[in-house]
C-alpha cells in the first residue's frame, strides 16, 4: 500500500507559481501550473495538469486533466483542519494487445481502432489534527471517492488474433461491447499518537481504527454500437450481468515502539480485521439467468514486530516479520474486462513477510541499504493455462498452489568526489545500483519448483550522475531477467496471455538546467529503442501482449514566481 501525502504551500510567502511545460515524441504535450503559500493561519496549494499524449502505436491517443486544491487552517497551537478536493478526467484509446506473430512482425502496429476507455473520479478529504499535549496527538481523515470506469471495445474472446474488420455482408463492423462500474467509497481513519518515559527511554503507543466502506455497480456485456468512436450507446438496455457489490471493512489496530536502550528498539503491533462482503445482482449463462444475492464475513487478526539496532550514529541493523491475509471478494469472482475463466471457488490467501537488513550512510559520501527477506503464500491466486473439450487453450485464473519468496534487495550510492576528490572543482559524480535477486517459486501442487509468475530473478539498475553547478544529468541501465506470465511456466501457447517474457535491458539518460527561476529539462527514454514487453494479460487494454514505448524524447521548461 502507497500513503500519498499531497503537497502544501510554501509556508514563508503568500504565493508561489509554478509552471511547467513538457513537449516529446509521440505528439507529448504536458502543461501544468500549481500556486499555493500561506496567508495567516491558512496554508493553501491547488494544481492543475493536462496531458495529451498520440502515442507511440496508432489508436493509443490519451487525453487527461487533473486538479487539486487543498486548504489548511492552523486554528491554535493545538488544533489544525484540512480540506481537500482533487478530480481527474480521462479519455484513452487502446490500440489492443498482439500475439506472439504480431509482436515479433511489428511491435508498432495496431489492430484496434475502436477501443476505448475513461475513467473518471473524485475525492474529497477532510484532515484534522488536535494535539492534547506535548506527548499526545489524535489525527483524524476521513475521505470519499466517487468515481467510474467504463469501456467500450470489440469483444475479445476470440483474442488479437481475431481481426476487427468490416464484414462484406452487412458492410458494418461487429457491435462492441459495453461495460462500466461506478464507485462509491467512503474511508475513515483515527489515529493516537502518545509518547511516554519507561526505563529512562522515550516510548511511542499508537492505536486507532479504520472504517472503509464501498459500494460497486458492474454492468457488462452490453451491446454497443458498430461505430469507431467512444460511444456507450447501448441497443439493447439490458447487460449480460448486473451486480451490486458492497464492502465493509472495520479495523482497529495497535502498535507500540518499545525503545529498550539508546540503540535498541522493538515494536511489536497487532490489527483485527473484520470484512463483510455482499453481491447482488444477476448473471447470464447463455438463455438462463442466474441471480446472485450472497454475503460473507471475515474475521482476521494480524499480528507483526519489528526491530532496529543502531550499530553506529548513521546506520542501523533492521528486522521485521507481519502476517498478511488477501481475501476473495465478490467482484473478484466476474471481473471486469476479462477474458480469463474464473474459478467460482477460489480461497482467501494468507501468509507472511519477514525481512532483515543494513542501512545507513558513511560519512557523507555513501548510501546503502542491504536486505534479505522471505515471503510464504498460501493458496496464491494465479493464471494457469488449460485445455478445453476441444483442444482450444484457454487461461484460468484460481488458486494455483502455496509459494515461497526469498532474495536479496540492495542499494548503493556513492559519492565519488566527495570520497576521493573532496576538495574538486570540476563537479561532482556519483554511482547508484539497485539489485534485486528473487526466487520465486510454488512449494505445493502440481506445479511444485515451477516459478511463480511474473517474478524475474534478478532486477539490476546501474546509474551515474553528474552535477556541476546549476547542471544536473543522469544516465540509467536497467536490466530485467526472463519471468513467465502462467503458473506452467510455458514458453508458448496459443493463447497470447501465456508465455516468456524474454529479458529486455532499457537505457535512459535525462538532465536538468537551473538559471535562476527558470528550469529546462531533456530526456531520452529508451535510447537503445530496444522492443521489448513486461506483460502478458487477458484482461483490458489487451489481451495479449502489451508493448513497451519505444525511444522517445522530451523537452520541458518551467518557472517559479
Amino acid at each position: 500500500m502507497i500513503n500519498y501525502i499531497t503537497k502544501q504551500g510554501v509556508k514563508d510567502k503568500p504565493l508561489e507559481i509554478n509552471v511547467q511545460e513538457t513537449g516529446g515524441s509521440f505528439g507529448l504535450f504536458n502543461a501544468f501550473t500549481s500556486a499555493g503559500g500561506t496567508i495567516g493561519k491558512f496554508n493553501y496549494y491547488g494544481f492543475i495538469q493536462y496531458k495529451n499524449i498520440q502515442g507511440w502505436r496508432p489508436n493509443s491517443e490519451v487525453q487527461q486533466v487533473s486538479g487539486l486544491a487543498g486548504v489548511n487552517y492552523q486554528a491554535n497551537a493545538k488544533l489544525k483542519v484540512g480540506l481537500e478536493y482533487s478530480i481527474l478526467r480521462n479519455r484513452i484509446q487502446m490500440p489492443g494487445g498482439f500475439d506472439d506473430m504480431q509482436f515479433n512482425f511489428d511491435s508498432r502496429a495496431s489492430y484496434r481502432a475502436r477501443n476505448w476507455l475513461r475513467s473518471p473520479w473524485n475525492i474529497f478529504a477532510a484532515t484534522g489534527e488536535y494535539k492534547f499535549t506535548g506527548h499526545t496527538a489524535l489525527y483524524l481523515k476521513s475521505s470519499v471517492l466517487l468515481s467510474a470506469r467504463d469501456l467500450v471495445w470489440k469483444n475479445e474472446d476470440g483474442g488479437p488474433g481475431e481481426l476487427d474488420s468490416i464484414s462484406p455482408i452487412t458492410n458494418n463492423y461487429v457491435n462492441r461491447e459495453v461495460q462500466r462500474e461506478r464507485f462509491t467509497n467512503w474511508t475513515t481513519e483515527v489515529r493516537l499518537l502518545h509518547t511516554y518515559q519507561l526505563f529512562k527511554q522515550e516510548n511511542i503507543l499508537a492505536a486507532g481504527i479504520r472504517v472503509f466502506t464501498g459500494k460497486m455497480k458492474r454492468q457488462g456485456g452490453g451491446e454497443g454500437t458498430t461505430g469507431s468512436d467512444f460511444d456507450l450507446t447501448l441497443l439493447d438496455p439490458r447487460y449480460e450481468y448486473d451486480l451490486d457489490f458492497t464492502t465493509l471493512n472495520i479495523a482497529p489496530f495497535v502498535e507500540n515502539t518499545f525503545k529498550l536502550s539508546e540503540r535498541f528498539n522493538i515494536t511489536p503491533g497487532l490489527r483485527y480485521e473484520y470484512i463483510n462482503s455482499t453481491a447482488k445482482g444477476y448473471v447470464t449463462d447463455g438463455n438462463d439467468v442466474l441471480t446472485s444475492d450472497r454475503s460473507k464475513s471475515r474475521y482476521i487478526a494480524l499480528f507483526g514486530i519489528g526491530l532496529q539496532y543502531k550499530t553506529t550514529n548513521s546506520t542501523n541493523i533492521y528486522g521485521n516479520i507481519s502476517q498478511a491475509y488477501r481475501p476473495v471478494t465478490y467482484d473478484q469472482l466476474t471481473p471486469f474486462a476479462s477474458t480469463a475463466v474464473i474459478d467460482p471457488n477460489m480461497k482467501d490467501a494468507d501468509g507472511y513477510n519477514t525481512d532483515l537488513g543494513w542501512r545507513g550512510s558513511v560519512k557523507s559520501y555513501f548510501n546503502f541499504d542491504v536486505s534479505g527477506f522471505y515471503l510464504r503464500y498460501n493458496n496464491r491466486i494465479g493464471i494457469i493455462q488449460k485445455t478445453d473439450t476441444q483442444g482450444n487453450e484457454y487461461t484460468l485464473r484460481t488458486n494455483v498452489a502455496n509459494s515461497v519468496h526469498r532474495g536479496l534487495e540492495t542499494y548503493l550510492e556513492l559519492n565519488v568526489t566527495r570520497a576521493f576528490f573532496p576538495g574538486t572543482t570540476f563537479g561532482k559524480i556519483s554511482f547508484f545500483n539497485s539489485f534485486s535477486f528473487v526466487d520465486a517459486r510454488y512449494t505445493t501442487g502440481e506445479f511444485k519448483d515451477k516459478y511463480v509468475e511474473y517474478a524475474p530473478r534478478t532486477i539490476n539498475r546501474l546509474g551515474i550522475t553528474y552535477a556541476y553547478k546549476p547542471f544536473s544529468t543522469t544516465f540509467l541501465i536497467s536490466n530485467t531477467a526472463k519471468s513467465y506470465a502462467d503458473a506452467t511456466n510455458a514458453l508458448t501457447s496459443t493463447d497470447p496471455a501465456v508465455g516468456l517474457i524474454p529479458a529486455y535491458q532499457v537505457l535512459d539518460w535525462s538532465g536538468k538546467l537551473t538559471l535562476y527561476r527558470y528550469s529546462f529539462k531533456f530526456g531520452v527514454n529508451n535510447l537503445a529503442d530496444k522492443r521489448y514487453f513486461t506483460i502478458r494479460t487477458n484482461e483490458y487494454p489487451g489481451p495479449g501482449i502489451i508493448p513497451a514505448i519505444g525511444r522517445s524524447f522530451y523537452f520541458g521548461i518551467g518557472a517559479k514566481f
